[in-house]
């Protein structure tokens, strides 16, 4: 699952070296969030279990926000995906 996950940094890849046979195109890139809500503990168990399974590091999350209900925070992980 996590390998179709590209991070998203500031840097820029450096490009794989042309040949001459033909080649497909690059695959696209595109953004995508994954919000996580619920209670603190719930919102920060969830992103822990993610972290174990290899998913995202913990510090990649946004801090807790709190949402409009009473006692529910929510946190997004911004990711690039690959398109084929």
């Amino acid at each position: 699952m996590s390998e179709e996950f590209i991070p998203d940094t500031s840097e820029t890849p450096t490009p794989p070296a042309s040949s001459n046979a033909p080649s497909e195109a690059s695959p696209r890139r595109e953004p995508i969030k994954i919000l996580v809500i619920g209670s603190p503990q719930g919102v920060n168990n969830t992103i822990h279990t993610l972290y174990k399974r290899d998913f995202a590091e913990v510090t990649e999350w946004s801090p807790l926000q709190p949402t409009s209900n009473p006692g529910e925070v929510m946190s997004v992980l911004r990711r690039q995906i690959r398109i084929h």
